[in-house]
């Protein structure tokens, strides 16, 4: 939330402390006495995959280690996925006698294809980092070393954007899943028009005009 309110915030970037895990998943003893009432009230609060995927910003998941369970779901969340070669991913649930239930039973098949997220959920196994970005669960695999830099890279490249632009192409883009084609089309033409109507596009112009960058406002 705070990151979401701060105008001289454009990326937000997720990792994990250390070098271990990005997440590895959740705590089993924390829930291993809870009655089924008492998870569905956990469940129908507030929940961080829903509001990452939510988040008006571009986020992206730099997946330093293990991401596991809710570890994957986050990283499922978030617009793109960038991993440490030596990272693993996996939905492990159906270990435990449960399913995933942070978006993974829906978010991983719309990003992989059904088969393959099936193959994941129903044998619980890890995948590795080059593996996850043949399936398209990743976007990028780079070398442990070189993770932090190609992240800070990216999101400096996208943060020099326009941020009300960033915001209205992802809402763009969030309707392909969302809406028929045609509905999807006459939204994003509408946020065309809504984005050529900002004195960032007047900027935009005008700095490619004059061959100078661009300082977006956000308006």
């Amino acid at each position: 939330d705070a990151l979401r309110a701060r105008e001289d915030v454009r990326v937000i970037v997720f990792t994990g402390a250390g070098d271990r895990a990005f997440v590895a998943g959740a705590d089993i003893g924390e829930f291993a006495e809870r009655t089924p009432v008492e998870q569905r009230a956990v469940m129908e609060g507030r929940r961080v995959f829903d509001e990452v995927a939510a988040c008006p910003k571009p986020t992206i998941a730099m997946i330093n280690g293990y991401a596991f369970g809710g570890g994957c779901e986050l990283a499922l969340a978030c617009d793109i996925r960038i991993a440490a070669r030596s990272a693993k991913l996996g939905q492990p649930e159906i270990r435990l006698g449960i399913l995933p239930g942070g978006g993974g039973t829906q978010r991983l098949p719309r990003l992989i294809g059904a088969g393959r997220a099936l193959r994941m959920i129903l044998s619980g196994e890890a995948i590795s980092a080059e593996e996850a970005e043949r399936i398209g669960l990743v976007d990028e695999v780079v070398d442990d070393d070189r993770l932090h830099e190609a992240v800070t890279s990216l999101a400096r490249q996208i943060a020099a954007h326009s941020p009300l632009t960033l915001r209205l192409a992802k809402d763009a883009v969030r309707a392909a899943f969302e809406t028929p084609l045609s509905a999807g089309l006459a939204l994003e033409r509408e946020l065309f028009i809504t984005a050529f109507g900002s004195a960032d596009r007047e900027e935009g112009v005008r700095a490619f005009l004059e061959k100078r960058a661009a300082e977006f406002k956000g308006r």
